[in-house]
């Protein structure tokens, strides 16, 4: 079913009957496009059978493309209470199919919530840039691994996004989250949306980014690679016999015969370790094989 024929208001006349103005203070951008909202819920794959969480649906314009895109359930987690009646209309519309959970975003319990779902579970959502970052590293960091979702289809900034897909061979780019991303998943920039894509128009342009989990990603503990990987990028434009010095002192490692087992020069600095010579750093500095 075509979202312009969902049989719903317009997004514009559900924000003014609701008086639901975006607030800076909680990231909100709204997206109008039913064309756009529309992409976005078809890059999330095939929906049928699968329950998608949304994080930060507003009055619901990706909500209803996801719904009318075949979604066996949306579970939309919302703080601000203005929306909910708005998602209250979508949910009477689609009967059964919507839930919508009044909290904050980062305080869910995400497994316990897929646990309780049917079939497969992903994550489809216009993410609030001032929260953006710190779920998908909380997802990135989950445990048991591959993961509650199957999928994450996400927006962020443009320049977090290609933060997150940043690889060594992008320099400038490449930091604690693409090691972070590229050790778990397959990221990848799937394309661009103006700022007059949404109202109010941000300064800067957004992208729709993919996450496909790996099955079988470099075998470390995720909070020693991101104590790492944050201590290595802290001093990015050092020498990683200086930036990691502090790390390896507390754990009371040899830096060059630890830098050395991961197949690194004491001299290289942490834009040109790939991300499984991190996950080996981590690896050694937890003494595992």
């Amino acid at each position: 079913m075509s979202l312009a024929y969902d049989g719903l208001p317009p997004l514009r006349e559900v924000v003014a009957a609701h008086a639901i103005g975006a607030k800076k203070s909680l990231g909100q951008n709204f997206l109008f496009d039913l064309n756009l909202t529309g992409r976005i819920a078809r890059a999330a794959g095939p929906l049928e059978g699968v329950t998608v969480i949304e994080i930060g649906p507003g009055p619901g314009g990706l909500t209803r493309a996801l719904l009318a895109g075949g979604a066996a359930k949306v579970v939309a987690i919302e703080r601000d209470a203005r929306c909910l009646a708005a998602l209250a209309e979508i949910s009477a519309h689609w009967p059964g199919r919507l839930e919508v959970i009044a909290d904050d975003a980062l305080a869910v319990d995400y497994a316990a919530l897929a646990a309780e779902a049917t079939g497969t579970v992903r994550v489809c959502a216009n993410l609030p840039y001032n929260i953006a970052t710190p779920l998908l590293v909380g997802w990135l960091e989950t445990e048991p691994w591959p993961p509650w979702f199957d999928r994450l289809t996400l927006m962020f900034q443009r320049e977090v996004a290609e933060r997150i897909a940043a690889t060594p061979a992008t320099r400038a780019d490449y930091g604690r989250l693409g090691v972070l991303a590229g050790w778990r998943t397959r990221p990848k920039i799937l394309f661009d949306v103006p700022p007059a894509a949404f109202t109010p128009p941000p300064k800067v342009t957004s992208s729709v980014v993919e996450l496909i989990p790996r099955t079988d990603p470099a075998p470390c503990r995720p909070g020693t690679l991101a104590a790492l990987t944050l201590a290595a990028f802290g001093q990015r434009r050092k020498m990683l016999r200086q930036s990691l010095k502090g790390f390896a002192a507390a754990r009371g490692l040899d830096l060059p015969q630890w830098l050395g087992a991961a197949g690194l020069e004491p001299t290289a600095r942490a834009e040109e370790a790939s991300v499984s010579a991190f996950a080996a750093l981590a690896r050694a500095a937890d003494r595992e094989p």
